[in-house]
């Protein structure tokens, strides 16, 4: 068997694609870790080298593959209660902030991206049924999107492993969570307490049916996009908020780098970003 091998041409080539597709740009750095995945879809597809994948790849008509590919290239790293800081914020100032103004009595609308595993999203229900005591006077929407459709079936899923919740509390762990084979399964009342959707941030058309959020936590996503992505992120997120409606970024992220359409709001708890309210 001819041993696949892709060249630097190729390598940015693809990269250039991908880049287009995703907003995701790989560094020179990623070249192992692209390559190696290249190789592995050539061979699963018994293409014969890079350019008949290539072609494939660019002009197969329901996406598949792209897909297929998109969930290998993606990264997945995240943990029940991670950064938790910005949870408090959102239980001690975020919410009682949001509703005390609100004017109507639709639910409180959160929205999770990227979803990876799922942690995340549960991790914000968990907190508002333990720490918030708003969720007896109001209905929360919790939305948890992903490109990655392997880990939205993963998150859907509810199981995790020992190091997924090694940052909970015991009597949390207890309450919410069930021993299952070598990990934990969530309680069925969380797993219905979370949507979860497939889309692609870069994509408009994905975009339409995101909007009227009042929170939204992307964390550790824009530092995988160029400066570029990041813009198109930034007013993608501020479509799909509320007026007066608050982003919150993984904690090395800033949107005063990269976006003037947010104002800045510092809590005891968190630094973030909102959308101004209407005049």
């Amino acid at each position: 068997m001819t041993e696949i091998t892709i060249s630097q041409e190729e390598f940015l080539k693809f990269r250039e694609f991908f880049y287009r597709k995703t907003g995701i740009q790989f560094e020179d750095t990623k070249r192992y870790f692209v390559d190696k995945r290249l190789v592995e879809r050539i061979q699963a597809t018994k293409s014969d080298n890079f350019r008949n994948y290539f072609v494939m790849l660019r002009f197969e008509v329901s996406g598949e593959e792209l897909q297929t590919l998109t969930n290998l290239m993606t990264v997945n790293e995240t943990y029940f209660f991670r950064e938790e800081y910005q949870f408090k914020c959102l239980v001690a100032s975020i919410l009682p902030e949001l509703t005390a103004r609100k004017k109507d009595q639709r639910p409180i609308r959160i929205w999770s991206v990227p979803s990876s595993s799922g942690e995340e999203a549960y991790s914000i229900a968990i907190y508002l049924l333990e720490q918030w005591p708003g969720i007896n006077q109001w209905d929360v929407e919790i939305i948890s999107s992903d490109i990655d459709t392997k880990i939205l079936a993963q998150a859907r899923s509810g199981h995790y492993s020992p190091r997924s919740v090694q940052k909970l509390p015991k009597h949390l762990l207890d309450k919410y969570f069930r021993p299952a084979g070598d990990g934990y399964q969530i309680c069925d009342d969380l797993k219905q307490a979370v949507e979860f959707t497939r889309v692609n941030l870069m994509k408009p058309t994905d975009m339409r049916g995101y909007r009227e959020f009042d929170v939204i936590f992307c964390r550790n996503l824009l530092i995988y996009f160029d400066d570029l992505s990041r813009r198109t992120a930034a007013d993608t997120f501020f479509d799909a908020l509320n007026p007066g409606g608050y982003l919150c970024l993984g904690h090395s992220e800033s949107m005063s780098r990269i976006s003037s359409l947010y104002q800045v709001r510092k809590f005891s708890d968190s630094v973030v970003y909102r959308k101004p309210k209407e005049s």
